[in-house]
């Protein structure tokens, strides 16, 4: 019996915990399944798509810098990743037709609420960034109802693009875009959407956003605490996590598309802590 093959795709790709992630949660669920990572050329994303799946693959996570060009080749895309404008997770319908989906912002709201108790709806959310991985969870996190959300960037322009972009979704929610240097009060929950603190600087925000009762996200993650985080520590904030659940619940929930069993996550955050 041969096991269904997955992979993750990108450039660079060693250092993915993708592969660990999903091998866990195949012994985990009983599925039998191999999960490989491949890195793509810059250039041949679509023939390293295409390839895998007329080989047989069954399904593809998509990462850095491939999502756009994997939303772009997609013959039909989910809701979510509609508006996203991004893909992190592949597969074909019975027709043969490529189907783009969107984990990113599922994951995000999924470790917040669930697995860290923090509640989105009626809040002051900030969240930093404009790029695609702030566009690629804005619609999860506006469906939580928060009270108010701000968007900031240092170029402006982007930031009221988005908020552009995704009125439609807002509701009741104030959404508004501004200045990262111009943003001003206090927040009950800020996002980090930038890459800022992997080079270990940090956005040029008033440190007056951050309280005792403000609960930090920084969506990227190391092995100790984020440049980010420590920061929003180091001026008072009650609580502050890294995107390693994030990155956990969307891989669990692109399994969940393509086995339709959704596995536990915990005991998979656990293990990429300890180990």
């Amino acid at each position: 019996m041969h096991n269904d093959l997955y992979a993750v795709v990108g450039n660079p790709i060693s250092h993915s915990k993708s592969p660990r992630i999903h091998s866990l949660f195949a012994a985990n669920t009983g599925e039998a399944l191999e999960y490989t990572a491949i890195q793509a050329p810059l250039e041949e994303l679509d023939e390293t798509v295409r390839d895998f799946f007329a080989k047989g693959g069954k399904g593809l996570n998509v990462t850095v810098p491939f999502k756009e060009q994997a939303w772009k080749m997609a013959d039909q895309r989910s809701e979510r990743a509609a508006k996203a404008g991004a893909s992190n997770t592949l597969y074909q319908d019975d027709e043969g037709r490529l189907i783009a989906d969107n984990t990113d912002g599922v994951g995000l709201v999924t470790d917040l609420t669930k697995n860290n108790g923090v509640n989105l709806s009626g809040k002051r959310v900030l969240i930093l960034g404009a790029g695609g991985a702030v566009r690629g969870v804005l619609g999860p996190i506006l469906a939580e109802q928060p009270a108010e959300l701000v968007i900031a960037n240092r170029t402006l322009a982007r930031a009221e693009a988005l908020v552009e972009l995704f009125t439609d979704e807002a509701g009741d929610t104030a959404l508004s875009a501004k200045g990262v240097t111009d943003v001003a009060g206090a927040f009950d929950i800020i996002i980090n959407g930038t890459s800022a603190s992997l080079q270990g600087d940090l956005p040029p925000v008033s440190t007056e956003v951050v309280t005792p009762d403000t609960v930090v996200y920084d969506m990227m993650y190391t092995p100790g605490v984020t440049t980010f985080n420590q920061w929003a520590l180091d001026n008072g904030a009650v609580q502050v996590l890294d995107g390693l659940g994030m990155l956990v619940e969307q891989a669990a929930e692109s399994f969940r598309i393509w086995r339709g069993i959704r596995p536990e996550t915990v005991p998979v955050m656990d293990e990429l802590r300890n180990n």
